[in-house]
């Protein structure tokens, strides 16, 4: 490991917020993993990262694909100190009663056990490497607070990455290993791009609501990141400021 920087595992990191924090980490000094289902992305973002990186294709939802991604970051460093949880879904904005089961297992696979299944592998990397321990950080959502009309799967999973972000707290704490959640609402990425032209609101109307700069978003993972392990920031939420969380619904 070069020049003993620390090692940062970054999922759903060709886009959007992944690209923002991989962008903030390296900065701060972080060598990164980056992953993602499609290399290209992961490639560009590495191009343009302040230090080394190492890209690993693969599908958080299948355990096999994320067992050779942490496979390939044992061979490569050795350790891993940070994992940002990252990787992300959706599903067609539609009544419950209407969601598809297909629909609901995707949006699942992706946003709950993709988290589980990397923060199982990340904690046991983390507690059998010397010295011990790292961080792992949750991308929730202000989803994971208060609901958006008509999105069930992606509201029931970000709820269940809080209660999963505390349980990883609790559990980690005799093993040097930290967890914590970031909270975004409205960063100015693809996913948001809705926001712009207008989303429905809880009243029924179509609103267009404020974004904000996703490298903001990017900057406050990687001070999570960058404290040491006997601080931890729980819970931080980042939205633009006069976007319509506080009193939805």
């Amino acid at each position: 490991m070069s020049e003993n920087r620390k090692i940062a595992l970054v999922t759903g990191a060709g886009t959007g917020i992944g690209k923002a924090a991989a962008q903030a980490l390296s900065e701060a000094g972080f060598t990164l993993v980056l992953s993602g289902r499609r290399r290209e992305p992961l490639e560009a973002v590495a191009a343009h990262l302040a230090g080394a990186s190492l890209v690993v294709p693969a599908d958080v939802s299948q355990p096999e694909s994320v067992a050779a991604l942490f496979g390939d970051i044992a061979d490569t460093y050795g350790r891993l100190d940070v994992l940002f949880n990252n990787a992300g879904g959706w599903s067609p904005a539609a009544p419950l009663e209407d969601i598809t089961f297909e629909q609901w297992q995707h949006v699942v696979n992706v946003n709950l056990s993709g988290v589980f299944l990397c923060t199982q592998a990340a904690i046991r990397m983390m507690k059998a490497q010397s010295p011990k321990g790292g961080r792992i950080i949750n991308n929730g959502s202000i989803s994971a607070h208060a609901p958006r009309p008509l999105t069930g799967p992606y509201t029931a999973t970000k709820h269940a990455v809080s209660g999963l972000t505390k349980q990883v707290a609790l559990e980690g704490r005799a093993h040097s290993i930290a967890c914590g959640q970031i909270d975004i609402g409205n960063a100015d990425t693809d996913m948001a791009a809705k926001m712009k032209t207008g989303i429905l609101q809880p009243n029924g109307q179509i609103a267009i609501e404020p974004t904000f700069d996703p490298a903001h978003a990017g900057k406050a993972v990687a001070y999570m990141a960058s404290l040491p392990l006997d601080a931890n920031v729980l819970f931080m939420t980042i939205m633009a400021t006069n976007a319509p969380f506080v009193g939805r619904g």
